[in-house]
C-alpha cells in the first residue's frame, strides 16, 4: 500500500514537472532563455577544460593580438587568452551567484515563513527589519558592503545575499499568509500537528514556485552585480578571470583593441537575458491563473 502511495506521488511530480516543461517550449523567449542558461552551466562546470590555454598565463609576446585562429577572441595586454578568460568567467561568476541566491533563499523562507505563520508583533519586527534593507539601491548597498569588507568572493556573496533576501522573505510571507487560512491547514491544526509540521508539509510547499521564479531572476541580477563590482573594482581580485574585471582593464584600450570589452561584454549581456527570458517563462508556466491560457 505505501509503496504504490508512493509510486503515485512519483507519478504526479513527473506530470507537473511535464506540464511545465510543455508550458516553457509554447514560449519562444523561454526556450532561448532555458538554452542559454543550460549552456551557461555547461561552460561552468566544464569551463577549464573547456578553454584552450590557461587563462592566467602571461605571455608578453603574444600581447593584444587581435582575433585570429590561434585566439578566436584575441589576447589582452599580458597576452592571455580572452577566449579562455571568458569561458572561466563563467564559473566564477556561476558560483558566487548560486551561492549569495541559495543564502539569500534559505535566510528569505525562514523569515517569511514565520513572518506569515506567526503574525502579530514578530510580524511588524521582521517587516520594518526588511524595510532597512528594502530602503537602500541595491547596487549602493553591495558597493558599501564590499567596500566595508573589502573585495574578495566571500564578501561578494554576502553583499548580493544582504540585499536579495528581503524580497524572498516578503514573496513566503506574502504566500504563507495566502494559505495558512485554507481548510486543509485548519484540519491540520485541528488534530494536533505541529507548527513546524504544518509550515513545511501543507503551507510552504506553496511557496516554492513564487521563491522558484525569484531565484532564476535573481540569478540575471546578481550576475549583473558581480560584473558592476568587478568594473568598480571591489570584485574578483585579478588575475583570476572575471568579467567584470577583465571589462575594467579592457576600458583603456577601447579605441585600438576593442575586442578586450565586446566578448566578455557579450557574454554578461547574454546570460543576463537568459536568467530573464527564463524566468518570465518559468513564471507563466508556474502561475496556476495562467493555467488554461
Amino acid at each position: 500500500m505505501a509503496s504504490k502511495e508512493k509510486k503515485e506521488k512519483n507519478l504526479g511530480r513527473y506530470s507537473t514537472f511535464s506540464v511545465v516543461l510543455r508550458r516553457i517550449r509554447k514560449n519562444k523567449g523561454g526556450v532561448i532563455g532555458l538554452f542559454i542558461v543550460l549552456f551557461y552551466i555547461i561552460v561552468s562546470i566544464f569551463g577549464p577544460m573547456l578553454s584552450p590555454y590557461d587563462p592566467n598565463e602571461s605571455n608578453f609576446d603574444e600581447s593584444l593580438i587581435p582575433p585570429s585562429k590561434q585566439h578566436w577572441f584575441g589576447t589582452d595586454l599580458h597576452g592571455r587568452d580572452v577566449l579562455s578568460r571568458v569561458i572561466v568567467g563563467a564559473r566564477t561568476s556561476f558560483t558566487i551567484s548560486i551561492s549569495a541566491v541559495a543564502i539569500a533563499v534559505f535566510i528569505g523562507i525562514l523569515l517569511g515563513s514565520i513572518s506569515g505563520y506567526v503574525g502579530g508583533w514578530i510580524d511588524e519586527l521582521i517587516m520594518r527589519f526588511l524595510d532597512i534593507f528594502m530602503a537602500f539601491p541595491e547596487i549602493l548597498l553591495a558597493i558599501a558592503i564590499v567596500a566595508i569588507l573589502g573585495p574578495g568572493k566571500i564578501n561578494i556573496v554576502i553583499a548580493i545575499a544582504v540585499f536579495s533576501f528581503p524580497s524572498f522573505a516578503r514573496i513566503t510571507r506574502a504566500t504563507v499568509m495566502s494559505v495558512k487560512n485554507n481548510e486543509y491547514v485548519e484540519a491540520a491544526k485541528a488534530i494536533g500537528e505541529s507548527s513546524w509540521s504544518i509550515l513545511t508539509r501543507y503551507i510552504l510547499p506553496n511557496a516554492l514556485s513564487p521563491v522558484i521564479v525569484q531565484a532564476t531572476l535573481r540569478m540575471g541580477t546578481a550576475i549583473l552585480t558581480i560584473s558592476s563590482l568587478g568594473f568598480l573594482g571591489l570584485g574578483v581580485k585579478a588575475p583570476e578571470a572575471e568579467w567584470g574585471t577583465d571589462l575594467a582593464l579592457a576600458r583603456s584600450y577601447l579605441e585600438f583593441a576593442p575586442w578586450l570589452s565586446i566578448f566578455p561584454g557579450i557574454a554578461i549581456v547574454f546570460v543576463v537575458l537568459g536568467f530573464n527570458f527564463f524566468g518570465d517563462a518559468l513564471n507563466d508556466a508556474l502561475n496556476p491563473r495562467l493555467k488554461d491560457r
